[in-house]
């Protein structure tokens, strides 16, 4: 197993040589501020980039017929009214921020459960909470398209989908009307890599084989 001997090390090796990573990050003090870091700026990113760039006028009605097609005029017109680029932008931001914190704490939690059936098991649940956001490294990848995705669009109408480019719903183009968008935007591709790094790290912080591992990592998925 190869040496990793920082943080910085640390996050380019986590894509290409986890096993060492999560064995370093098991001795290591302080090191996960840093993904932390990462993960946080390149989940709100992407949000911010895209309700700064598109036409808010055509993105305010898309969201409206989406939501509360089926409401009153005057309650549509009422969201209308309500909803402005920067309110957007603002809810945008803090939720994405509040929900990456609750979520991680709530798979820390989990994953801090299913560790006491292992003896050998030293970590507790802030060292599981600093391992989740190893294993969500991968959603810098899917930002990064993202953003290149924003950058080339030759017009401001972009669908919402494009903040999550690896999810099934932007790949098979599905639109916000459609009954299958919201579990088609939350199965997305760089998930498969969550599991994967979750597994790697379950495995290597426990004596649990790699298929209990991948059990226990594909759980919350399974549930959700």
């Amino acid at each position: 197993m190869h040496n990793v001997s920082n943080p910085f090390q640390a996050c380019n090796d986590i894509f290409f040589r986890p096993n060492g990573v999560f064995a370093a990050v098991a001795k290591a003090n302080n090191w996960s501020w840093l993904p932390f870091i990462i993960v946080m700026a390149m989940a709100i990113l992407p949000n911010y980039l895209y309700i700064s760039f598109v036409d808010f006028d055509w993105y305010r009605e898309l969201i409206v017929m989406a939501q509360y097609g089926n409401s009153s005029p005057a309650e549509q017109d009422m969201m209308r009214q309500n909803m402005s680029r920067e309110s957007a932008l603002f809810f945008a931001l803090v939720l994405t921020f509040l929900a990456l914190i609750v979520i991680n704490a709530i798979v820390a939690g989990y994953l801090t459960l299913m560790s006491r059936n292992d003896e050998t098991c030293v970590q507790g649940f802030t060292d599981w909470y600093g391992f989740t956001w190893w294993a969500g490294m991968p959603i810098v990848v899917s930002a990064l398209i993202s953003i290149l995705l924003i950058f080339i669009a030759d017009n401001h109408q972009l669908p919402p989908a494009i903040i999550a480019p690896l999810s099934v719903a932007y790949i098979f183009g599905l639109d916000m009307g459609s009954p299958w968008f919201s579990l088609a935007q939350s199965f997305r591709l760089d998930s498969l890599w969550v599991i994967y790094l979750t597994t790697v790290g379950v495995s290597q912080w426990t004596s649990f084989s790699t298929k209990k591992s991948a059990v226990i990592a594909a759980g919350p998925y399974i549930a959700i």
